[in-house]
């Protein structure tokens, strides 16, 4: 899966027509000036996105030009900050015309006193010129009353204002690309799993994916379509790469390969990012005769696949995906171990087996390997977790819509000990009883999408975006 895109930044620089000729002849030279040189060097913080700038806004025609240009930019969000004391007019204009956006109202502080008195003209003009405070409390009861959505305050020094602007950036960003995506559901949601049903309309308002239900028959035809060399290539690269435990049959090898490879090019043909694969469905097992298992296909990463028809837990995939950049485990937590605080994770199935921390070894299905289907003992990318810092996420439907539950844990340095299943050791980083117990009392499901790196601020943001409930622990 690709990396987010640079994010798109409309910065909303409000002063006074008041204050803009004072300091002729000064030290400091004009006001205007002044916030000229300061906006210039505060931009340059933002290197990491693409900025949108349409002036200082000091009048009702400045206004009017920004929010044109934000308009047609279509930033991802608007960073507004008062350079000065300000004039109501042009905040309380915007926030009453600008369509619905991604809003930061910041306030940057000083790391020292920037004057020492106002006893001079210049010192005076410095004096005014310091006031972003006093516009921001004025603007903060505007922006209370307006009640816009997706609206963040951001208070601190430059570094903790850009840095939780970099965070919230990632979250919009994310926003952006959930709602101008396609995800995939093949054949069905999983009849077992009732709680792992989602409203797929209702998930569509919130998050914002087009879903596309596909066909096991459609499956068929893109194996038959399938030539004799593309599974040869694939199959050899696999078995260059990766270890096998002796015991795959080559037959099963191909069909599983072939089955993966016919499923990812399936969903490109859709446009789908992310498949939601039903891999216990009755269907696909007595048609397909295995589930695959092995996506990502050898030399591709444009499409996720994530087993057990669960639409939210695909969710939670895709956005540990576009936020690390890297491999996410799907998983779900078997057992505790109360004497080292640990818990067994992991899932049967399809599961991406990539990442350079872990360890994968080709093996049998094992939970398929004495059944009556046709490849039964098909093999699979068969994937231990590695060690470090990790995300786990939660996606499902809630009683008041779509609900999110975030939380660090730790993965622990373990051999193989789960045969059939894609899995590690983790421990959470408090007592693993009230782990679960406030997991279980927010009401989740079995299913957790699983990241390197520590992506809870951007979770956070992006629940809020989206009008998500949410639960960190």
């Amino acid at each position: 899966m690709l990396p987010l895109n640079k994010p798109t930044i409309g910065f909303l620089f409000i002063s006074t027509p008041r204050f803009h000729d004072l300091g002729e002849g000064t030290e400091g030279n004009y006001f205007y000036m002044r916030k000229e040189n300061y906006v210039k060097q505060c931009l340059k913080r933002f290197s990491f996105a693409d900025v949108c700038f349409p002036g200082i806004v000091y009048t009702r025609e400045d206004l009017k030009k920004a929010m044109a240009s934000f308009l047609s930019s279509a930033p991802d969000l608007i960073f507004a900050m008062f350079l000065s004391w300000s004039d109501d007019y042009a905040w309380v204009r915007f926030l009453r015309d600008m369509p619905p956006i991604p809003l930061v109202l910041a306030t940057i502080s000083f790391e020292e006193e920037p004057v020492k008195d106002s006893f001079t003209e210049d010192r005076f003009v410095e004096f005014l010129a310091s006031g972003g405070l006093v516009g921001s409390l004025e603007a903060s009861g505007s922006l209370a009353r307006f009640n816009r959505p997706m609206t963040f305050t951001f208070t601190g020094s430059e570094d903790q204002v850009v840095e939780e602007t970099l965070h919230l950036a990632r979250a919009c960003v994310l926003r952006r690309e959930i709602k101008n995506t396609v995800f995939g559901l093949l054949p069905s949601f999983n009849e077992v799993m009732w709680s792992t049903y989602i409203d797929p309309y209702a998930f569509f308002m919130a998050a914002g994916p087009e879903l596309r239900f596909l066909s096991v028959a459609q499956l068929e035809e893109e194996i038959d379509a399938l030539s004799a060399e593309a599974v040869d290539a694939a199959v050899s690269q696999l078995r260059q790469t990766y270890s096998d435990d002796g015991r795959i049959q080559e037959d099963k090898m191909r069909a599983s390969v072939a089955a993966s490879l016919a499923m990812e090019s399936l969903a490109r043909k859709f446009g789908i990012e992310l498949l939601v694969l039903n891999d216990v469905d009755a269907t696909l097992l007595n048609r397909i005769g295995l589930r695959p298992g092995f996506a990502p296909c050898p030399g591709t990463n444009d499409v996720m696949v994530i087993p057990e028809g669960d639409l939210g837990g695909g969710l939670a995939c895709y956005i540990l995906g576009k936020l690390s950049g890297k491999h996410v485990n799907f998983i779900e937590p078997f057992y505790i171990n109360r004497k080292d605080n640990t818990f067994a994770a992991g899932h049967a199935g399809p599961q991406d087996y990539t990442s350079s921390t872990g360890r994968t070894l080709l093996s049998l299905d094992e939970r398929f390997a004495k059944s009556s289907y046709k490849y039964a003992g098909a093999p699979f990318a068969w994937h231990l977790i590695g060690p470090g810092e990790k995300t786990m996420l939660h996606i499902s439907q809630g009683p008041n819509g779509i609900k999110m539950a975030a939380t660090l844990v730790d993965a622990l340095e373990c051999d193989y000990f789960l045969a059939g299943y894609s899995h590690g050791l983790i421990r959470p980083r408090m007592d693993s009883g009230t782990f679960f117990s406030r997991l279980i009392e927010f009401g989740v499901t079995q299913h957790f999408a699983l990241a390197d790196g520590n992506w809870l601020k951007e979770a956070s943001m992006a629940a809020r975006l989206m009008g998500f409930d949410y639960l960190e622990i």
